[in-house]
Formats: C-alpha cells, sequence, structure tokens
C-alpha cells in the first residue's frame, strides 16, 4: 500500500486560546494511550498528530482514533520531500496505486510553508498536467470531480492524499471534569453517557438495582453497556456504581400513591446521586432524558423531580428525536444490548395512570410518611462500586448472588490478581 501514515486534525482545539496546550496534550495523549499496543510511531505538532504505520493494519488503527474525542479529521497519507519533482513523482505514483477506473479528478494544494517557491494555484497545475500526460483514463473536473487528490506542503514535507475521513470532534474527554450517569439499561442512557464524553467529561456510572424485586440480568446490561463505552474512556475504564435500592423500591410501593410511584422515585434517586457526586466530587449528574418521552420525562415532571437537587443536570437528548438516538445507540454498538428484556426498577413498576403533572407538595406529604433519610444513608453506606473496561468478563449471574456480593467477590478477585 503506497500511503505510509496517517494525518490527524485537532479541528477547532486550535483555537482555544489560552487553553490551547491543555486541550492538545489532552487530545494528543489520548491519541497515544488508544494506540499504544499497536507497533505505531506517533508524533505530536502543534497543528497536527502523524501516526506512522510501521506495516500496521491502517483499519485497526482507523478504528482505535474513531474512539477519540476532540479529533476532527484524518486521512490516510504518503509523504516526499517538499520539490515539485517529488511531488510530481508521488502525485502520479498514487493515482495511479489507487484510481482503478475511468474518473474525473481534480488536484488542490494547501501550501503551509510560504517558503516553498510555487504558490498554491500553481501546484495544482503544473500536478495536474503531469498526471494527465502519462494517464489515459483521467479527466479533470475543477467544479465536480470524482476523486480529489490533495497536496499540503508543511515544514516537515508534503503530504498527499484522496479522502477526508470524519473523526470523533468534540473535546477529549475529561478536558471538562467528571460528570455522573445516571445508566438504566435502556437505549437512551448509554447514548447519552457516549455524547457527554464526546464533549469532554469524563464519566461515572451509577445504576440503581433492586435485585431481588428485579433481575440480576438488569444489571448485567450496565456491565455490557459499561464495557461498549468503556472504549471511548481514558484508559478504556469507566467506574461504576451500584446503588441497593431494593429498600426504598419497596418503601416506595408501600407508602406512595400508585401515580405517583415513578414521580417520587426518580426524586429519590437524584437524591442518592446527588450525594455520591458531592462525596466523589463530581459536577454534574447526566441522564438520558428526553421532554415528552414518558410520563417522568414531562417539563412539569422534571421541574418536580428536579427541585431536590442544586447540581446541574445535564440531558444530552433533550432535543434528539428517538430514531437519531438509536442511530448513535446503534454507531456505539450498544443497541443490541439496550433491547433485552430486562427491565430496571423504573419500568418494572410502571403505574397505569402515571401523573404527568404532579405536584411539589402532594410529593412532599408522600415522602413524609416513612423515614426516607435514614434509607437514603443505609443506601449509600452500602453502595458498592467496580472499575469495568473494555475487556473484562463478567457474568453476574453466574455467581448466584445479589450483585453487592458479586461485586465484593469480583473485586476481591481482581485484588487477588494484582
Amino acid at each position: 500500500m503506497i500511503y505510509d501514515r496517517i494525518l490527524v486534525r485537532y479541528g477547532d482545539l486550535t483555537l482555544k486560546g489560552r487553553n490551547q496546550k491543555m486541550f492538545l496534550t489532552k487530545v494528543q495523549n489520548l491519541t497515544k494511550n488508544k494506540l499504544k499496543d499497536l507497533d505505531v510511531k506517533v508524533d505530536c505538532t502543534h497543528s497536527r498528530i502523524y501516526i506512522m504505520l510501521n506495516g500496521v493494519d491502517y483499519k485497526e488503527v482507523l478504528k482505535r482514533l474513531d474512539r477519540v474525542s476532540g479529533l476532527s479529521s484524518y486521512s490516510l497519507v504518503c509523504r516526499c520531500d517538499s520539490n515539485i519533482d517529488s511531488i510530481n513523482d508521488l502525485a502520479l505514483k498514487l493515482v495511479k496505486e489507487t484510481i482503478t477506473k475511468n474518473v474525473s479528478f481534480k488536484v488542490e494544494c494547501k501550501r503551509a510553508d510560504k517558503t516553498f517557491p510555487l504558490t498554491s494555484l500553481e501546484v495544482p497545475k503544473i500536478t495536474s498536467a503531469h498526471i494527465l500526460k502519462n494517464t489515459n483514463n483521467l479527466t479533470v473536473d475543477v467544479h465536480n470531480p470524482d476523486v480529489t487528490l490533495t497536496i499540503e506542503i508543511r515544514s516537515e514535507g508534503t503530504f498527499m492524499y484522496t479522502e477526508e475521513i470524519k473523526a470523533m470532534g468534540g473535546f477529549p474527554v475529561g478536558v471538562a471534569g467528571r460528570g455522573l450517569v445516571m445508566m438504566s439499561g435502556g437505549i437512551d442512557s448509554p447514548v447519552a453517557a457516549y455524547l457527554a464524553m464526546k464533549q469532554g467529561i469524563e464519566v461515572e456510572i451509577i445504576h440503581f438495582e433492586s435485585t431481588p424485586l428485579t433481575s440480576i440480568e438488569s444489571a448485567q446490561k450496565v456491565i455490557d453497556l459499561t464495557k461498549k463505552l468503556a472504549v471511548y474512556a481514558p484508559n478504556n475504564k469507566i467506574k461504576v456504581y451500584m446503588i441497593p435500592f431494593m429498600k426504598m423500591h419497596q418503601a416506595l410501593l408501600d407508602y406512595v400513591d400508585e401515580s405517583y410511584n415513578i414521580t417520587i422515585m426518580r426524586r429519590m434517586m437524584y437524591r442518592i446521586a446527588s450525594r455520591l457526586a458531592n462525596m466523589k466530587e463530581i459536577l454534574c449528574l447526566i441522564n438520558g432524558e428526553s421532554v415528552g418521552q414518558v410520563a417522568s420525562q414531562t417539563l412539569d415532571s422534571m421541574h418536580v423531580i428536579n427541585s431536590v437537587t442544586n447540581i446541574p443536570v445535564l440531558r444530552p437528548l433533550v432535543t434528539y428525536d428517538k430514531n437519531d438516538i438509536i442511530k448513535i445507540s446503534r454507531h456505539i454498538d450498544c443497541f443490541d444490548i439496550s433491547i433485552k428484556p430486562f427491565e430496571d426498577c423504573c419500568t418494572v413498576y410502571v403505574p397505569k395512570n402515571p401523573v404527568i403533572k404532579p405536584n411539589i407538595k402532594k410529593c412532599e406529604e408522600m415522602e413524609a410518611k416513612f423515614d426516607f433519610e435514614e434509607i437514603i444513608n443505609w443506601t449509600l453506606n452500602n453502595t458498592k462500586y467496580l472499575v469495568v473496561n473494555d475487556e473484562m468478563d463478567i457474568n453476574l449471574a453466574s455467581y448466584g448472588l445479589e450483585v453487592g456480593d458479586v461485586i465484593d467477590e469480583i473485586v476481591t478477585k481482581e485484588i487477588l490478581k494484582k
């Protein structure tokens, strides 16, 4: 293959002013981390990253780059010295090797190195003429070409490519701080987590599990989804908090009117998540809510549920159409896991007629019927967590225990390994 390296572009990160160095360092380190087990050489400059392939399959490298937030685009490129003879020779070789049918083409030139003697308008004319003279199946079309050959003349050499591949975009994960994702196991919350990471937020996961009121497979879905998301995280790892919600769940079933069950359940979840976030110095909560999607996501419901916390609550999907959410879910390989028919505590006891315009005073009256603060304290004291990576093989059901016991056993095994 004529291509021997990949040219990676930062995009808007180069516009970050005084914070530019921090952003670039973060994305450079993320890129190196994703490629560290491959025999490639990563050369970072102020405006580009160059990845020398050294014989490594470029498809594997591109797959890894697709997991790095903060990159704008990349191209398979080949390099030559910055003189017109070398440029013409490599351009012809590239065209002959990559274009195998009768098509139209155009040559574009980006002349970043202003010491090069020819202008960005002169190079395409000379190189196009050289290609036409030495081929039979090509024509020039400067307005609507089938293929565009781009020549970038830079101080470190001249680079050529015929395709610019769109990258993940956004900002390098971690540059914006940490967020706590309320993960249900459905389609929406993993997509929300992905979009938050894309925007530079390093995520941790919180899941409210109610075994044995709900099946252990519901918690398994969250582990499996986190493994899929971990490929976008620093070091391919994400921390997951399993909240033992059974006591609270049972109290809600005993003391709360059925129509208000989901509303008050969500208020309790927000209280617990907020306290955990404060304990762990996490800056925000993140969830997969979208206005009007279900009864607890009307604006009236969101207002009543949100009133129990003063921590920022981010809802990346608030303006997304469901089909758009599903498209992203498939892209990040979460969809098939999300649709597995194991219900969590938010769906297993959905009331027949859930209130869509709840009243805060009524919520407070029902909450006063039991000591929810004592249950919240017990819940936080008994919360377990584990760090999930993209290669872990965890089958919760195989342990035959409740989720908290399983996590204790898994963590113990991981410690013994070390």
